[in-house]
């Protein structure tokens, strides 16, 4: 295994800094359990109604879903450890729990549902929208571009691989229309939604500013459809997130360019503009403009961290379906932090290169993580190889940076 080789080398193993009470998102009442009060039922019973004593052995944490644990877990450093024993779990989780609820997630340009499951867990489902093998058409705009279910999955773990691991777990997961949506949705605006296609196929399209018409429904077939299930982060009342607008965003706009697009020394601007003035934070965005040049996306207008960690912390990599949808060209602007910065991590740097050499390779390694997803093959093997030939030109433009 590639895969288990490149999490052993020195590189995967540079420790975190010590992880104290004030660097934990939550801090949690060691006797506090999770109890369902029998197996049909959704009721959470807190410590005070359940029963006072627990199995031999065990903690009370030990009664806590995979879901609770995985927030816990986070820290100002990490959304989840290197090695995560968690992480077969909760992608299981993902992938096979039973689904009692349904809804449309508001806000947003593409449809996106909320599926809770019955230990109050909660995931965020993204349907197929196109194959594996289409590519966005060239004359599209990036903000008009389908989301990708695949995408999603592909950029958890090649997150994972680069060893940011700032992506919540996604799972793929075939989900049937009829009993796992239309069945038990409690959503009126999306269940007016739902019909039956001349061919006999279950469709849907639930309301959004792009693409919710009858035009462009999401069908089953006959009812089976094909979508991401990503791990949802804490609720926002729980764990607040602070939202920054990206230095180097898009314009959105058909013929506008942005500011960074015309000024070549616009980074000394961004230098000198808090939070980017001071800290890792640069860095840490220079590094999740390497991950959205490997999978191609050119929709990273905001990113967010954790308020309680202020601005000493890492970048969360949310919404990632815009990516992986061409393999035959590259686009070179993704890359203006990196080029016009000249900044990289040394540790990112350092894990570039190996992932350039035969024994790590990066369209092997994502390869074999992809290969243990329920939705395998994830990617078709022209985006594989377009990864390798992508970390190429990151590591040519390194190599420029360090010339000049």
């Amino acid at each position: 295994s590639k895969l288990a080789a490149l999490f052993e080398h020195p590189l995967y193993n540079i420790p975190v800094p010590e992880v104290t009470e004030k660097d934990k998102l939550f801090i949690i009442n060691p006797m506090e359990k999770f109890s369902l009060q029998s197996s049909r039922s959704d009721e959470w019973v807190s410590s005070s109604k359940a029963e006072t004593l627990l199995p031999t052995g065990k903690t009370a944490y030990d009664t806590y879903p995979t879901w609770l644990k995985f927030h816990i877990g986070i820290n100002r450093y990490e959304l989840y450890p290197r090695r995560d024993p968690l992480l077969p779990t909760l992608l299981h989780d993902l992938a096979t729990q039973r689904i009692i609820s349904s809804v449309q997630k508001s806000g947003g340009t593409q449809l996106k549902l909320i599926m809770t499951f019955p230990n109050y867990g909660q995931a965020l489902f993204k349907p197929m929208k196109q194959t594996r093998d289409q590519e966005t058409p060239i004359d599209f705009f990036y903000f008009s571009d389908f989301e990708r279910h695949n995408a999603e999955i592909a950029a958890f773990h090649l997150d994972r691989i680069l060893d940011f691991r700032r992506i919540p777990p996604v799972s793929g997961r075939l989900v049937n229309i009829t009993k796992e949506i239309w069945d038990i949705t409690t959503d009126k605006k999306l269940a007016k939604t739902f019909f039956i296609s001349p061919a006999g196929n279950v469709c849907f399209y639930g309301e959004c500013s792009y693409y919710c018409s009858t035009e462009h429904a999401l069908c089953g077939k006959p009812d089976q459809m094909e979508g991401s299930m990503a791990a949802l982060l804490p609720d926002k009342t729980l764990a607040k997130r602070h939202s920054w607008r990206s230095p180097w965003r898009r314009s959105y706009h058909k013929s506008k360019k942005a500011e960074w697009e015309l000024n070549p020394n616009y980074c000394a601007q961004v230098r000198e503009t808090p939070p980017y003035d001071r800290g890792h934070r640069l860095l840490d965005l220079i590094d999740m403009t390497i991950l959205d040049f490997l999978m191609g996306n050119m929709d990273r207008h905001h990113y967010e961290t954790f308020e309680k960690f202020g601005n000493d912390t890492f970048l969360l990599h949310l919404d990632n379906g815009r990516g992986f949808g061409t393999h035959s060209r590259d686009e070179p602007s993704i890359l203006a932090p990196l080029q016009q910065c000249c900044s990289i991590k040394k540790s990112t740097y350092l894990r570039l290169q190996l992932l350039a050499t035969q024994p790590y390779r990066l369209s092997d390694v994502l390869r074999e993580a992809l290969a243990a997803d329920p939705l395998a093959p994830v990617l078709a093997e022209p985006h594989l190889r377009a990864l390798d030939r992508r970390l190429g030109k990151v590591l040519v433009a390194v190599g420029r940076c360090l010339a000049r």
